[in-house]
């Protein structure tokens, strides 16, 4: 058999296309910000994961021309061997001061940073256990790794602690989950992982990527926001979400962060972040630490369109205090539908489809930023809510209604 057959049969994208409803690659032609200019037209952004409204920060992007000026566009190669910058160190060291952690140590990307943390760390005679709504780079990494695979149903820890007890107690074993769920917007119940690893004899890994610069009275993250921040032994998260740059990072004891900067083959065999990344993510965290309120400021906004969403009868989940609100579509096509419509209005949201939602699951995910106004929550939501209010209850109706549209 071709293996490209594969490729030819796949024609779904087509379909969609040829339906007027394909969602993605969308093109932005403005900076990424509380409005923006995307295929000519003005949108509300609520499908981003700007949480602290600091991509188009003046201060930022001076920090990242002055890197360029100063070390250049890139650093051609890996931090083992050529690629280790002032500015890498400098990072390092004051996210590890800020995180209270002894040590840090920066990756490429995010999906990167789980990749090259968890192969170090476990191995074939490890055991992960995993929550089910776990990010994707968590389950590649896993492989990575070659340990064993526990998977937990969402934030059960009757079922996490099950699986503790079946678990050969002279394997090393971790439990890895997100701190926030970045579709859902779900908090995980660290004060109970924590138990459990002390009861079980396991080491806990966050992966804070929704949660830094959100969570927290200083957006230290989901252990700070439990008072946790000296129970967890490994902290993961990115800088293209509140820190406004590429990148990620780990923080942790010092002898951790050694053993990963010498055996993670992830890092060792990829090229450092570029010096206007981690200048951008070092001025950004220096803003953070400055400007404490900017957290709440997006806790705030979220809450504030939280209530207008419910007020309007739109069907959202209605618990956490993350800047992730889920509105539930249900249906693949009523979601597609409704991204259409919105987008036509102005409003740009993420569609959530199998795999990544469940069948008869699908949602649309909308996303907040600390410079969000009332006025553009308002305009929205009632945007929002026209769209969902005006259309048919069934499938069968609604696809008479694209057809005929188009």
């Amino acid at each position: 058999m071709d293996l490209f057959k594969k490729c030819t049969d796949f024609i779904t994208v087509e379909e969609y296309k040829g339906l007027g409803l394909y969602p993605y690659f969308h093109a932005l032609e403005s900076k990424q910000d509380v409005e923006v200019v995307m295929e000519g037209k003005r949108q509300i952004m609520i499908g981003s994961n700007n949480y602290l409204g600091l991509t188009g920060d003046k201060r930022v992007i001076q920090a990242g021309i002055k890197a360029f000026e100063e070390f250049g566009s890139g650093v051609s190669g890996s931090r083992f061997l050529n690629g280790t910058l002032t500015t890498h160190i400098e990072l390092e060291k004051e996210l590890a001061s800020f995180l209270r952690k002894e040590a840090c140590l920066i990756f490429s990307t995010g999906f990167i940073s789980n990749l090259a943390i968890i192969s170090a760390i476990a191995g074939r005679d490890d055991i992960i256990f995993c929550d089910r709504e776990n990010h994707a780079s968590i389950y590649d990494a896993i492989k990575l790794s070659y340990a064993t695979m526990v998977r937990y149903h969402h934030s059960d820890m009757k079922d996490l602690e099950k699986q503790l007890q079946k678990a050969d107690p002279a394997k090393g074993k971790l439990i890895v989950t997100d701190g926030v769920f970045s579709m859902s917007g779900d908090i995980c119940k660290l004060p109970d992982i924590v138990d459990l690893a002390k009861k079980y004899g396991a080491r806990v890994m966050v992966d804070d990527a929704h949660g830094f610069g959100v969570l927290g009275e200083r957006g230290r993250g989901t252990a700070e926001y439990f008072g946790l921040e000296d129970q967890v032994d490994i902290l993961m998260g990115t800088f293209s979400k509140s820190l406004a740059s590429l990148g990620g990072y780990m923080a942790a004891d010092r002898h951790v962060v050694e053993f990963v900067k010498h055996k993670s083959r992830p890092f060792i065999f990829s090229a450092a972040i570029t010096p206007a990344n981690a200048a951008t993510a070092l001025e950004a965290l220096r803003i953070l630490r400055e400007e404490p309120q900017r957290p709440k400021a997006l806790r705030d906004i979220t809450a504030y369109m939280r209530e207008r969403l419910v007020q309007k009868g739109v069907p959202v989940v209605n618990h956490s205090i993350a800047p992730i609100i889920p509105i539930y579509t249900y249906t693949m096509l009523r979601t597609l539908v409704v991204c259409k419509l919105l987008f036509e209005r102005g409003v740009y949201v993420n569609p959530v489809l199998p795999p990544a939602a469940p069948e008869g699951a699908c949602l649309i995910r909308t996303s907040y930023t600390a410079t969000h106004t009332k006025e553009l929550m308002d305009e929205a939501s009632d945007i929002i809510a026209e769209v969902l209010k005006s259309l048919p209850e069934s499938d069968e109706e609604l696809m008479k209604i694209v057809q005929n549209h188009e």
